[in-house]
């Protein structure tokens, strides 16, 4: 009896139409010789924390296909009997890489070939913390993973004001028997270390809540059905059965919750307020963190209110004491803090030497010349 041919055997036709973007049109391209068995050997390879520089192409490729859709890029090959596609996830920093060929052999090696040293050294594991990232893609809301580095809270704690500092050991010491209100509240100018204490807050929490990065928030309390995906989604228990709480992390929505945000946003607000003490959160663990570069006094008074807020943290500039003892144990002196204390972004750049590069001054206004 002759063998059956694989088209024959495995029928496969594919309609492309409007709906369809450029990625997905490589996808075909890039399946064509495994489906009809020209190339019946097929290795992929997923890749997370890429290197900016990494071609994800092997020695001698001949790039037959370069697509790009909003930041994601997907890349088609071939040699001499393999066929590779490439796809890498911008905000992730996650890849694919498939390669088909004509013998198993050859597939292993052009595979590892083109993902040779593409992927940073990642830090140790007990310094790193998943983060789901969410975004509304042409085909609906998407979320990816990645591992990212989260700092412990004892190293970074002397970054922030005393006062402030106790506050978040209370913080961090919560465990999910005690949760009160669903909304962290973090406000403050800017580079006062929002970001990084969420980011501590990640690996505090990691054995009893999965946090996630939504990346467009005014996308999703404007879209139901992106709301009940990211926010709700599956029940949050673990695997061994533990009551698991997910963390959306929102970050600079000043519009969102600011005085006049009723006005300003719609139904984004009342979302909001529902999903942190309504019945569109009864039922489901969520927390909702939020940063701000806005003034308490500035915030609508539904947001702050008692019962809602299971923190409220205003993040400011240390005093000039706690500046000024922060830069000496860093770099001997504390040269540059005025009278008012500094910010830790400011402190960083003392730290470094301060290297950002300035214009000259202009010649101050003439102030006389004319009534």
């Amino acid at each position: 009896m002759s063998p059956v041919e694989p088209t024959a055997a495995v029928p496969v036709n594919a309609w492309i139409d409007d709906g369809d973007g450029v990625l997905d049109v490589l996808d075909v391209l890039a399946l064509s010789a495994f489906v009809s068995g020209r190339q019946p050997h097929a290795r992929t390879r997923r890749l997370a924390n890429l290197r900016k520089d990494a071609t994800l192409l092997p020695d001698g490729a001949t790039v037959l296909r370069d697509a790009v859709d909003d930041e994601d890029r997907a890349t088609l090959a071939a040699g001499d009997g393999w066929t590779l596609r490439a796809v890498r996830w911008h905000q992730s920093r996650n890849a694919t890489v498939t390669v088909t060929a004509v013998d198993a052999e050859l597939a292993d090696r052009i595979l590892a070939g083109a993902v040779d040293g593409a992927e940073e050294t990642e830090p140790p594991a007990d310094e790193q913390v998943p983060i789901g990232f969410w975004h509304a893609g042409q085909h609906g809301p998407r979320r990816r993973e990645r591992r990212i580095a989260a700092p412990a809270w004892p190293e970074i704690r002397a970054n922030y004001a005393a006062k402030t500092a106790e506050a978040i050991d209370r913080l961090m010491g919560l465990d999910a028997e005690q949760v009160g209100g669903r909304l962290l509240l973090l406000h403050g100018p800017p580079g006062t270390g929002k970001t990084t204490l969420l980011r501590a807050l990640a690996r505090q929490w990691r054995d009893w809540c999965q946090v996630d990065c939504v990346l467009d928030p005014e996308r999703l309390f404007a879209d139901p059905a992106y709301l009940m995906d990211s926010a709700l989604g599956a029940d949050g228990d673990d695997a061994s059965g533990r009551r698991r709480w997910r963390l959306l992390l929102l970050e600079d929505c000043d519009e969102l919750i600011r005085g006049e945000a009723k006005q300003a946003t719609g139904q984004a607000l009342a979302r909001l307020l529902n999903l942190t003490d309504g019945l569109l959160g009864q039922g489901r663990d969520v927390l909702v963190a939020i940063t701000t570069n806005e003034d308490l006094a500035k915030l609508h008074p539904a947001v702050v209110r008692p019962g809602r807020c299971l923190a409220q943290l205003h993040l400011g500039p240390l005093p000039f004491d706690e500046a000024a003892a922060w830069l000496e144990s860093a770099i001997g002196t504390a040269t540059g803090i005025g009278p008012d204390g500094a910010t830790l972004a400011e402190l960083y750049e003392l730290r470094e030497g301060g290297g950002r590069v300035l214009t000259p001054e202009a010649d101050p206004p003439r102030i006389g010349l004319y009534l």
